[in-house]
């Protein structure tokens, strides 16, 4: 299949209530924007997500967490949306939190098969209770799961009709990553070009990884900061 653009409609038919979504982003640079606004607008809700953080209250991921449709989040920080916090805080919202370096190398362990990753943070503290604790070379390990979703959200600079995509500076952080432990991946791309005009040279994702490419909308700002 050389063609895999897709309508908004259409991957927003895969994500349904009580999905487990894997988001690229930092701090919402990266974060899909137009797929993000259109699950606001469906009100898909129950989700678990998986990601970097929560965003802002209205920048990246964060809009599905003010509007209440996420019941997890397995992350390495909610500092920059309080309105996470304070869900939390009020037992609406489970928050799973992870070291940023584990939790990127739980998503990589997701996209190539591994079952899970030996880790010594954590080793001595809480962060170790009710994990499995192995010891290899006279050195103790936590054993922390692989991650994978159901669905994987990515945002792109540029994409071709088959997904191979290349990302613009930091917004690349965990796309990657997430692109590859999905089930099901969808790519939303600044700009879409034919098959054959990206130097194979600068493609970071292959297009193999992905399952469907929209065209971003870009950000409605009139939305975000409401």
């Amino acid at each position: 299949m050389t063609n895999k653009q897709l309508t908004l409609d259409e991957v927003l038919d895969h994500i349904v209530d009580g999905s487990t979504i894997m988001f690229g982003g930092f701090g919402g640079i990266g974060t899909p924007p137009t797929i993000v606004s259109k699950m606001v607008e469906k009100g898909v809700k129950d989700l678990t997500l998986i990601g970097n953080d929560t965003g802002f209250p209205t920048i990246g991921i964060g809009p599905l967490i003010v509007n209440k449709q996420v019941k997890k989040i397995i992350t390495s920080h909610i500092g920059s949306n309080p309105v996470a916090g304070k869900l939390m805080t009020e037992g609406e919202l489970e928050v799973e939190f992870c070291p940023q370096g584990t939790l990127v190398e739980r998503m990589r362990a997701g996209g190539v098969g591994l079952g899970g990753i030996l880790v010594d943070v954590g080793v001595g503290t809480i962060v170790e209770n009710n994990k499995q604790i192995i010891e290899l070379d006279g050195n103790k390990y936590l054993i922390e799961s692989a991650l994978r979703a159901d669905i994987s959200i990515v945002f792109a600079k540029k994409g071709d009709y088959y997904g191979n995509l290349l990302y613009d500076k930091s917004a690349r952080n965990t796309n990657p990553l997430v692109a590859m432990a999905g089930a099901v991946t969808f790519a939303e791309v600044e700009e879409l070009v034919p098959v054959g005009s990206l130097s194979p040279e600068e493609i970071i994702t292959p297009g193999c990884f992905i399952h469907g490419i929209i065209k971003s909308e870009g950000v409605n700002w009139k939305w975000a900061w409401e």
